[in-house]
């Protein structure tokens, strides 16, 4: 099998690396559950008297996207042009996530405000003493379990009604803080072409294009552990439980999986076992790279081959990060040569 993958893959490199100059043309709308991950780090200094508590000399503060901002930021780093939609609060946090996108060239007008409710931020506090490594202390979660006002799905459905036909793409991007309820969802799957990336309650997506679950969600959805013996049957039951076309079940260090509905499956082998240092973020990564493809006419097994090389890449760095249209031709480059070999 493997074998086989080696010579596709060596046909299909010329069309492969036309789809990533391609990326830039890429159309994208991104409806989903926009986090911010902060992270401080800091020097121990002592014990405190006040409390059996570390006291820490702050050194710095970094904010990135997480959740579904991590969806839209990482399609925007390889290129594509992003309209992201969401839901953010009236406070620093929320305008912390507008500026990175804004610089980053995304169009934030998707983006609402709601002041009953904080933006959902995801706060990692750590901590090192002298000559030693850093480690993470405590992490500290902000958002709010109430319901969307009506009003506002309104206005995220209206949102995307208006601008659905001027993208190729759109991606749900459904990580259960709320944003994605039946009135929003329902105005996405208007589109041709529906990417969902969602932790749980696949079903709720009838008839989306391609869902990209990795193994826990997909074993969540189909109710059953999930093995090499039974995978195809777990992937025809996700197929049926969904209407999908396609469903791609990532499974880390085993590659890649992807059913149709019409009974094709295809493994694609993970491309890097032995550099893995995070895999934080890399579903997102995935879901970019997989959608950037797609929106550019390639075939679903094209679309997979190219977010598995882009999650390779990630993986290899700490935390959400990102990767770009040279880095992915030059990994596609030494891929190609490590199959020869």
């Amino acid at each position: 099998m493997l074998d086989n993958f080696s010579d596709r893959l060596s046909n299909a490199s010329p069309r492969l690396i036309e789809l990533i100059h391609k990326f830039a043309q890429a159309q994208v709308l991104v409806v989903g559950d926009l986090t911010l991950d902060e992270f401080l780090t800091g020097q121990v200094e002592r014990l405190s008297r006040e409390a059996p508590v570390l006291i820490i000399r702050h050194e710095g503060t970094k904010q990135v996207p997480g959740g579904g901002a991590n969806a839209i930021y990482n399609l925007a780093k390889l290129g594509a042009q992003v309209i992201a939609v969401g839901i953010i609060g009236n406070d620093d946090q929320g305008q912390a996530l507008k500026t990175i996108f804004t610089e980053a060239g995304i169009n934030t007008s998707g983006i609402f405000v709601d002041s009953d409710r904080p933006t959902v931020t995801k706060t990692r506090i750590s901590a090192h003493a002298r000559q030693s490594v850093t480690q993470q202390i405590v992490r500290i979660d902000r958002k709010s379990d109430a319901p969307i006002s009506e009003a506002l799905q309104q206005q995220l459905a209206e949102f995307i009604s208006a601008n659905i036909d001027k993208v190729d793409a759109i991606v749900c991007s459904d990580y259960g803080e709320g944003v994605m309820t039946e009135m929003v969802i329902a105005a996405a799957l208007k589109h041709n072409l529906v990417i969902v990336d969602a932790q749980k309650d696949l079903d709720r997506y009838q008839g989306a294009t391609i869902f990209t679950p990795n193994l826990p969600e997909a074993e969540l959805a189909a109710g059953y552990g999930i093995s090499e013996t039974n995978l195809t049957p777990a992937a025809q039951d996700l197929l049926k439980l969904t209407n999908a076309k396609q469903m791609l079940i990532t499974r880390g260090e085993d590659g890649m999986s992807l059913f149709g509905q019409d009974g094709t499956k295809s493994h694609i082998p993970a491309f890097n076992r032995t550099q893995v240092f995070d895999v934080t973020g890399a579903g997102d990564t995935v879901v970019a790279a997989l959608t950037s493809a797609l929106a550019n006419g390639s075939s679903f097994w094209e679309a997979t081959v190219l977010g598995n090389l882009a999650a390779s890449i990630v993986v290899r760095q700490f935390g959400t990060s990102t990767t770009n249209p040279p880095e992915m031709l030059t990994a596609l480059e030494n891929l190609l040569i490590d199959q020869e070999d």
